[in-house]
């Protein structure tokens, strides 16, 4: 069966994306990786093996993460993620580009290894998952003493560290000597995979069979005496990393929204040519209805998407804890995860209910975009974790409030302010910290 998403030009098929890109920025398979523990000398490696094929396609594919260091849009570089939406493929690109930005922030000293992973050959990852802690960032344990401009680590365990075997560097978390407990104790660090001898700077004591995203090599990785670079300023650590895990969920959000129009588009091929009870599925009244729910949900998370880019891109050269405007990323950055998630959940798995018994066979790509679609609810935090930050957000920054007043004169139709994409405001807001946010509607909640 010719299926729709292979060798077609996706950005074509897509009126959505095209639509919202206009209007946002104008003028604008299952792979598994092996772990070779030593070398032919016997010595510790702890690398994996990719097949031929996809490091080829992963070297092909590293100009996605360039443009907003190129004087480009984030809309640039989230518009090729959405087109790309392979949530292995994308996740080792998001988890190598997530070290270039907060070295391009705040660490110039530590310039070259930025230059590796944006044009290098060496790959990146963010490993900030303790087994003790799960998402908690503030519960990491993880101290070290410091030796000039190298921190060491001991007994550091990340027991779900995505690019494990294949990263040349790495960002992690820990708490420098005397830091205070919780999160603002916090620091971030710069890990490569060899230390200033060239010897094996952590070891990875195995990997990870998963359900999902089987072509991103996950698995744990012992960190003992390991040699680390600090990012920045100790004490802003908790900033950096908050600022960084919001570039993965505006990712994360765009690969939800990308894999899920893969779904959509081979449903609707499918109802096309699918015969039942005498008619094709599209001439179905209640199948319409179907494909009408999944179009609406598509338009919808893919505009709420890139909204939270567009408020990134307009933000993202303030600093912490000076700017406000950090505040409107974070927010919209929880906003569009979740629901985005949501969405694509949702749209995968009708459209294996619209494929019959052949959307529940591995052997049809439309099961697989659901099982990879369930990966983006729980990846960089789960809702109940995100809602933490959201309401800090709300309650401390007020950033709810100018979004529920752009939102509400879009739906209004007022003035040229509801015509253009969403900003923050010209100048500060002065309002004092808002009351208690309501308690959720138990109403079902629409696109």
């Amino acid at each position: 069966m010719d299926l729709v998403p292979y060798g077609k030009n996706h950005y074509e098929a897509d009126p959505e994306l095209r639509d919202l890109l206009r209007h946002f920025w104008p003028g604008a398979g299952d792979r598994e990786a092996e772990l070779v523990m030593h070398d032919l000398d016997g010595n510790r490696v702890d690398r994996v093996r990719l097949s031929p094929v996809q490091r080829e396609v992963l070297k092909r594919l590293r100009p996605i993460v360039r443009p907003p260091y190129e004087g480009g849009s984030w809309h640039h570089h989230f518009a090729l993620g959405y087109l790309l939406a392979d949530g292995g493929l994308y996740c080792i690109l998001t988890i190598t580009h997530q070290v270039a930005y907060p070295i391009h922030k705040y660490a110039p000293g530590l310039a070259s290894w930025k230059e590796r992973v944006l044009y290098g050959e060496a790959f990146g990852a963010t490993w900030m998952t303790e087994i003790q802690g799960g998402s908690d960032l503030g519960a990491n344990p993880h101290r070290g003493p410091q030796e000039g401009e190298v921190w060491r680590l001991y007994g550091g365990d990340k027991y779900f560290a995505s690019g494990a075997g294949l990263a040349d560097v790495a960002l992690v978390t820990a708490r420098p000597e005397g830091a205070p407990p919780g999160p603002k104790g916090l620091a971030l660090f710069l890990l490569p995979r060899l230390d200033r001898e060239g010897r094996l700077n952590y070891r990875v004591r195995r990997l990870k069979r998963k359900s999902g995203t089987r072509a991103v090599p996950s698995g744990e990785v012992e960190l003992e005496g390991s040699e680390r670079y600090l990012i920045g300023r100790a004490e802003e650590g908790i900033y950096y990393t908050l600022e960084t895990l919001t570039v993965s969920r505006l990712a994360n959000a765009i690969a939800a929204m990308g894999i899920a129009a893969k779904a959509l588009l081979e449903t609707r091929e499918r109802v096309r040519r699918r015969q039942s009870f005498g008619r094709f599925l599209a001439d179905h009244p209640l199948v319409r209805y179907d494909l009408l729910d999944l179009s609406v949900r598509q338009a919808g998370g893919l505009a709420l998407a890139l909204a939270a880019v567009e408020a990134f891109d307009r933000a993202w050269h303030e600093r912490p804890l000076t700017a406000r405007p950090t505040t409107w990323p974070r927010f919209l950055s929880h906003l569009a995860k979740n629901r985005t998630a949501e969405h694509s959940a949702e749209i995968t798995r009708l459209a294996m209910e619209l494929f019959g018994g052949l959307g529940f066979l591995e052997e049809y790509a439309v099961a697989r975009w659901h099982r990879e679609s369930l990966i983006t609810p729980i990846w960089e935090g789960p809702s109940n974790i995100q809602a933490l930050d959201l309401l800090e957000a709300m309650q401390k920054k007020g950033a709810h409030r100018p979004f529920l007043a752009w939102l509400e004169a879009r739906l209004k139709g007022r003035g040229e302010e509801a015509e253009g994409p969403w900003r923050p405001p010209a100048r500060p807001w002065t309002a004092s910290p808002p009351s208690s946010p309501r308690p959720p509607s138990s109403r079902p909640r629409r696109p």
